[in-house]
Formats: structure tokens, C-alpha cells, sequence
């Protein structure tokens, strides 16, 4: 008898997290690592929330339990940036708070998804959304865009992909991994085939604030509002606002999926933490002046960067208009001797230029096929500087 489970025995440790405790191990060692691979501003949450949750800390009725569909306070400020973002007018009793954006993907594939269902899933992808749709039993069925098209899929793709066990499709604007972003049509188009064919969408929306040269996420029940009753929006204030550890995620949507999707968490957390969603309300409706602020570091850094890339013979890198992640397309790197190693992958890259030059990168293989690295540019100006320096002579 197995002393653990075969579906939990099953999952993978998340990569991206694996990559970087193995660039934070190093440093202890007293190794001069720069990392860029975790998805996670350097920035300190700005002060107005922390003080919004200073003030909760003096109030105590927010060390009891509270409805775990989330505080009253916190889904009207949801609701009205969804109607605000996302074109899409809601009850605040369509919206759940969970412990941050994970828990929004996981509970959304549990609430939708039967073994035997099939979700299209554009490639490259973050890496939880395979590990979250296969706990359900479902069947992801990858869709892969390269570098030559902006890692963008088409209707064309998604159609040949479907078949009559398709229930869902995951649509993420802007994408982690590679920054891409669809257009308003590209949007249009892919809701209307989603719609024609009677299939859930299930967007993650957590970049959406985070996008540069003028460039608009527009939702998917913006482009398609028929699509509404079969649209799980997921969100968070996380990556927008600096508070990664705070753990506030949300997911909005038809009422009758998102009381479903609450009665699982009344059994899963309960309530997220008071004091957090006191201080994600004050993100939502508070000051953006720090958000603008940020905004316009992570576009200094996106254009260093990919001119950086762009200058190492044999990487190709579009430029990403949202989110901050770059996705170097390094197959051309491969094949090829250097510091006397000869990767044949892009996981061996990756460890060659940990071991070589002391950068950490994500190697596509946790996003899916080889032959690319995800940098994240959510690190300081200098830091990047340096890396990318370290990186041209490696490969020079």
C-alpha cells in the first residue's frame, strides 16, 4: 500500500518556485546569484494598504470568522472593477474571495471540469494550470504558439483542437510566460468561437492591469457579453499591487458556478484572511499612484531587457506588452558548446547559465515545449543590468 495518495503523489513542484529556492540556495552559500525567475515585484506594497491594515489590526471583529465567500466590502470593490476592467456589470454576490490567485484556478477547473472533459489550454502556459486541471481528471489538450507568432493561437488552432469532449478553454491576457497580449478582434474572435460551440472560458485576468504602449487587456466578456454565463473571470491584487504574500484572489462569474465553487471553499479555508481583504479593498478603491509608478519601472525594464536578449546571436524574443516576463526563444543556442557544455534543451540551459554565469531563468519545459527561458524583469534596474551583461558573455 503506497504511504501516499497516487493523485497527490502525482503532482509536480512548482518550477518556477523550484528554480528560484535553487538561486536563494546558492546565494546563502555566498554565490552572487541574480534571479530572474520568480513572477514577483521587488516593490514594497504601497503604504495606504499597509496602513488599511494597520487600521483593521485596532478593529476586533476581524479575528472572527467571516462568510467565506469573502467580506462585503471587499466583492463590491471586486464587482465594480470588474464592471470598471472587464466590461462586465455583476452582483457583488457573483464574486468569490480566495487565498490568492492559485486557489481561483484550482477551484475553477473543480468547479467545471468531470474526468473524461477535455479544457484547450494555449502553450506556453503557467505552470500550476496543468497540475489543477489534471486534480479534476480532465484532459488538458495543449495548443502551441511559438515566437513566430507572438505566442498568440488562433481560432484556426482552437478548432482543431476540439473535439466533443470539449468543455472549457482557458484564455490568459496578458500570459504568463511570455508577456503576449490578444487584441480587442483576436479577443472577439476567440469568444465567438467559444460561444458558438457552447464552451466555458475560463480567464485569468491577474496581468490585466499591467500592460504597456498604450496596449488595452480587453476581457473576454468585454469582446463577447453573451458569453457572461459561461465565463469565470480569475483576478487578484497581487502582481498590480506588490502583495504577493497578502494572498487576495478572486473569481467572478455566473452565480449558480460561483456558489458552487463557495460551497467547496467553505469546506476547503473558509474565510481569507480579514486583515488582507481589508487591505485589497483599499488596493481596489484607494490611491493608484504607486501602481503608475511601478508601471513605469517594469516598462523601463521590459525595453533593457528584450534589447538585451535581442542582441545574443541565436535568441529571438518578441516584445511582451504586458505582465513582466520576457520569453527568449533559445533554440538556437542549442546544439552548440559553451564553457565546454553542450545543452541539448533548454532545462540544461537553464542549468548552464546557473552554474556558468550565476542567472537564474525558467526553462520552457515547465511552461511546455523546450527551447525557451522565461526572465522575469520584476527585479531591480541594476540587478537586470548585471545579468544580462553575465548572459552576453556566456554566449558571446
Amino acid at each position: 500500500m503506497n504511504r501516499i495518495s497516487a493523485h497527490i503523489a502525482a503532482i509536480n513542484e512548482s518550477a518556477t518556485l523550484k528554480v528560484d529556492a535553487k538561486a536563494k540556495a546558492l546565494k546563502a552559500e555566498g554565490k552572487d546569484v541574480i534571479s530572474f525567475a520568480a513572477g514577483e515585484p521587488d516593490f514594497a506594497t504601497p503604504e495606504n494598504i499597509v496602513d488599511a491594515a494597520r487600521r483593521a489590526l485596532d478593529d476586533p471583529k476581524n479575528f472572527r470568522y467571516t462568510q467565506a465567500a469573502g467580506l462585503p466590502l471587499l466583492r463590491e470593490a471586486i464587482a465594480e472593477k470588474t464592471r470598471r476592467d472587464s466590461g462586465l456589470e455583476v452582483d457583488p454576490s457573483q464574486v468569490l474571495v480566495t487565498n490568492g490567485g492559485k486557489q481561483s484556478v484550482y477551484q475553477a477547473f473543480q468547479t467545471i471540469l468531470d474526468p473524461g472533459d477535455e479544457v484547450i489550454v494555449p502553450t506556453p502556459y503557467w505552470t500550476t494550470y496543468p497540475e489543477a486541471i489534471g486534480f479534476t481528471g480532465a484532459k488538458q489538450v495543449d495548443v502551441f504558439a511559438g515566437s513566430d507568432q507572438g505566442y498568440l493561437v488562433t481560432v484556426d488552432q482552437l478548432e482543431a483542437a476540439r473535439t466533443p469532449q470539449t468543455k472549457a478553454l482557458l484564455m490568459v491576457t496578458p500570459s504568463n510566460p511570455t508577456g503576449a497580449v490578444y487584441s480587442a478582434e483576436q479577443v472577439r474572435e476567440i469568444g465567438q468561437w467559444a460561444l458558438e460551440h457552447g464552451l466555458w472560458v475560463i480567464a485569468d485576468e491577474i496581468y490585466q492591469n499591467l500592460t504597456y504602449d498604450g496596449v488595452r487587456a480587453v476581457s473576454v466578456t468585454e469582446a463577447v457579453p453573451e458569453l457572461a454565463d459561461r465565463t469565470l473571470l480569475l483576478n487578484g491584487v497581487a502582481k498590480t499591487y506588490a502583495m504577493t504574500g497578502w494572498r487576495v484572489g478572486w473569481t467572478v462569474g455566473p452565480a449558480d458556478a460561483i456558489k458552487a465553487a463557495a460551497n467547496l471553499q467553505s469546506h476547503l479555508t473558509s474565510n481569507v484572511n480579514n486583515i488582507a481583504q481589508i487591505a485589497a479593498a483599499e488596493a481596489l478603491t484607494g490611491p493608484q499612484d504607486a501602481v503608475q509608478d511601478m508601471l513605469t519601472a517594469f516598462d523601463r525594464r521590459r525595453k533593457t531587457i528584450v534589447e538585451a536578449l535581442a542582441s545574443i546571436p541565436g535568441v529571438s524574443v518578441p516584445t511582451p506588452e504586458g505582465a513582466f516576463y520576457a520569453y527568449a526563444d533559445v533554440n538556437g543556442l542549442l546544439g552548440k558548446e559553451w564553457s565546454g557544455v553542450t545543452p541539448t534543451t533548454s532545462l540544461e540551459l537553464a542549468d548552464l547559465v546557473l552554474d556558468k554565469a550565476l542567472v537564474a531563468a525558467v526553462p520552457g519545459e515547465a511552461f511546455g515545449p523546450s527551447g525557451y527561458l522565461r526572465f522575469s524583469y520584476a527585479l531591480g534596474d541594476d540587478q537586470l543590468a548585471e545579468g544580462m551583461s553575465r548572459l552576453k558573455q556566456l554566449f558571446s
